[in-house]
């Protein structure tokens, strides 16, 4: 029988308002491999209306042609075969570029001559966040700071509570919460939003979606690299700071929510508040750190970061609980790290054991479980047990209901909005559903600070774990004392 063919995909471009788009930061890495191709790709899709235009501001010294040459080499790397040749030679002329003193008064006048009055005008401060402040301060003093401005804040948001305080406090003192757009790209991937839909769009689910019918939740983000040039930062930083905090904190709180009464930004947002704050705090046996090892011609984690005695981890995993009526007294399991055994984000949801088993113990133990893939193949399965066919009575087996993006949506579902084009967009249009709010930043540094601070005050080491491994034996461990097993991390 021949496989149904794929639905195509139904892409439609909502078309925004003229806008002036200001990067900051606009020769640095984020720029070159995210942001550049992003706008791009908006550009070729027909989304950037004619007028609109984007500037380009840094501390280096460049002319307008330089920096588009700039951004022609960043595009040739980043951006291969997105549009013609004449649609890459027009979004190139629709770049400016300004020389700017982020922490001085250099070009901060030029930049705001170069801004059309009355048109929606976006500020991306794709710098370090010590100079979110500055920025802001300068955009008010210059004239810029208009009531339809935006910001955007490219994380980290602080380090702890306190600096995450006081950075809110400096961006508040220029713009509003409205105006400020605090950008996670996890929350612009195709599958992190079809969360939403899953659980609210679809009957099937929403009533199972309790502590009654759940038996645990498990979110694993394993990448491959090390941690490469990001050493220093990352040695301050780690895995807890570097993605608990935000990514899978994001993750665990759009599984676990309440349904938002409308899904527009401080309904859904306060939503999620009321998950991070509804968290209990984790014991230390709940959490298992590690850093990885050399492996033949690939260093350590300690030699990535020039520091042999570092206790920095780059793996960390934990059982986590809620304590609402929802989620009580079922558990979710995070994981991430570096240096593991393939690149794999997913979230399984792993629904309890039928109360009976009418086919008797020799049928075995089977349950639902809903995967739900965020990289790579992004897509969705529901596994369900069947028969297995053949004679010889009622031998059970799970399989999967697949629907991987490209399959069932067609090929171009592959290929869908990149998470920053899509987050930049809604910058424009003014929708703040997939940004963070301040108070939702605190929270998650209130929650993530005792632990941060606990392990520091007893002088924990990580544990070594091999390069190309699931991380520690103790984190298999983790669930294994509770009878569970985490699901492998597939190659």
């Amino acid at each position: 029988m021949d496989r149904p063919k794929s639905r195509p995909m139904v892409s439609r471009v909502i078309p925004v308002e003229l806008f002036d788009l200001v990067v900051f930061g606009a020769t640095g890495d984020l720029a070159k491999r995210k942001i550049l191709p992003a706008l791009l790709r908006r550009f070729v899709a027909g989304q950037v209306p004619d007028g609109s235009r984007l500037i380009g501001a840094a501390r280096s010294e460049h002319s307008v042609a330089e920096y588009r040459a700039f951004a022609e080499a960043a595009l040739a790397e980043h951006a291969v075969g997105v549009g013609s040749a004449e649609q890459r030679k027009a979004f190139i002329e629709t770049l400016d570029y300004v020389t700017v003193d982020a922490t001085g008064e250099q070009g901060w006048a030029e930049l705001a001559k170069k801004l059309v009055p009355g048109r929606i005008r976006a500020f991306y401060f794709s710098v370090a966040p010590r100079l979110f402040g500055a920025l802001a301060e300068r955009l008010h003093k210059y004239g810029m700071a208009s009531g339809d401005a935006r910001i955007v804040v490219e994380k980290p948001f602080g380090r702890d509570l306190a600096t995450a305080e006081a950075l809110n406090r400096d961006l508040a003192q220029h713009f509003a919460e409205r105006q400020i757009y605090r950008i996670d790209h996890y929350l612009g991937k195709e599958t992190v939003q079809n969360l939403m839909v899953i659980r609210f769009g679809n009957m099937l689910f929403e009533p199972l979606w309790n502590a009654q019918y759940v038996d645990h939740i498990q979110i694993t983000v394993a990448e491959t690299v090390g941690v490469g040039g990001r050493g220093d930062y990352y040695d301050r930083a780690g895995a807890m700071r570097d993605m608990v905090q935000n990514h899978l904190m994001q993750l665990l709180c759009l599984i676990a929510m309440e349904p938002p009464a409308k899904f527009e930004p401080d309904s859904v947002r306060d939503e999620k508040l009321k998950v991070i704050r509804a968290l209990d705090p984790v014991e230390p046996s709940d959490i298992v750190r590690g850093q990885y090892l050399a492996e033949g011609e690939k260093p350590g984690y300690c030699d990535h970061v020039e520091n042999p005695n570092s206790h920095t981890e780059s793996f960390i995993a934990m059982k986590l609980h809620i304590s609402n009526w929802r989620w009580a007294g079922t558990p979710f399991y995070l994981r991430t790290g570096k240096r593991l055994k393939s690149r794999t984000s997913e979230i399984a949801v792993v629904f309890k054991e039928t109360p009976h088993s009418i086919f008797g113990p020799e049928a075995g133990r089977h349950r639902n479980i809903l995967t739900i893939r965020l990289q790579p193949n992004e897509g969705i399965d529901l596994g369900v047990t069947i028969k297995e066919p053949g004679p010889g009575g009622m031998r059970l087996v799970d399989v999967p209901l697949d629907m991987t993006f490209s399959e069932a949506l067609g090929p171009e579902a592959a290929q869908s909005a990149d998470a920053y084009e899509r987050l930049i967009m809604d910058v424009i249009r003014g929708n703040q559903t997939l940004f963070m709010r301040g108070d939702e930043v605190e929270a998650a540094w209130a929650w993530t600070d005792p632990i941060i601070g606990g392990w520091e005050a007893r002088g924990e080491a990580p544990i070594a774990y091999e390069s190309g491994s699931s991380g520690p034996e103790e984190a298999l461990m983790l669930m294994h004392r509770d009878g569970r097993r985490w699901r492998e991390i597939r190659t």
